[in-house]
């Protein structure tokens, strides 16, 4: 479970975002990073019900660090104000489809599939999403799944990419950067006791996307090996 203490922390370090703050303040961190933890471990086993590629994932490989890298960016604040684990194949590095929890005051949310993947995986999920459109639309289309996810979130291109046929009937699949279902939530959705459950309930419907991709992730990698 997530606690008020684990959102109140992230809530002051975002109005605290220095060095000095952050070390006196360094246990109430290190509580909400355990927390955290914690219940990355125990939502591993139950993805890997239904999804075996998760299976011997440790919550150590997903989980991001806390530290923001400024060297190229304008913005220096040090510490990022949110918790993030990547459960996938191989943790937070992961080119493969996974399931993402992300915990911020007022902007958390849960998101799967592949987000922004180096081009050659770009390129084979396109090829791949016009030879088999029909599959890939189900999936996406699926009752329960658009209910909660609505269009897949992400950057597209302002046209088809290069290569790809001008006059295919689905052009906006083929502009999207990411392929990602994302659900936003509340602070009162996360703090809810209900929230581990509806956690892995979202991350299942996600399921048959990440299978898709996958698949295809696999075989792209391997080819150039």
């Amino acid at each position: 479970m997530i606690s008020k203490n684990t959102i109140k922390y992230l809530s002051d370090l975002k109005k605290n975002n220095y060095k000095e703050w952050f070390d006196s303040n360094k246990s109430r961190y290190e509580e909400a990073k355990k927390e955290f933890e914690q219940f990355i471990t125990s939502l591993i086993p139950l993805i890997a019900k239904f999804d075996k590629d998760i299976a011997g994932v440790t919550s150590k490989e997903c989980l991001f660090r806390i530290y923001r890298d400024v060297r190229f960016s304008k913005d220096k604040t040090p510490y990022k104000t949110h918790l993030g684990a990547y459960i996938a194949t191989c943790g937070r590095k992961s080119p493969f489809g996974g399931y993402y929890v992300h915990i911020e005051p007022g902007a958390s949310f849960l998101a799967g599939g592949i987000y922004m993947p180096e081009p050659r995986i770009l390129k084979a999920v396109r090829e791949e999403i016009v030879e088999n459109t029909e599959a890939f639309n189900k999936i996406i289309s699926e009752k329960n799944y658009k209910s909660k996810f609505g269009e897949l979130w992400g950057e597209s291109l302002k046209t088809i990419p290069k290569g790809f046929p001008k006059d295919f009937k689905y052009p906006d699949l083929l502009k999207l950067k990411s392929y990602c279902p994302l659900v936003n939530l509340k602070d009162a959705e996360v703090l809810n006791p209900g929230y581990p459950d509806f956690v892995i309930e979202s991350f299942k419907q996600m399921y048959p996307l990440n299978k898709f991709l996958n698949k295809i992730i696999h075989f792209a990698l391997e080819e150039n090996s």
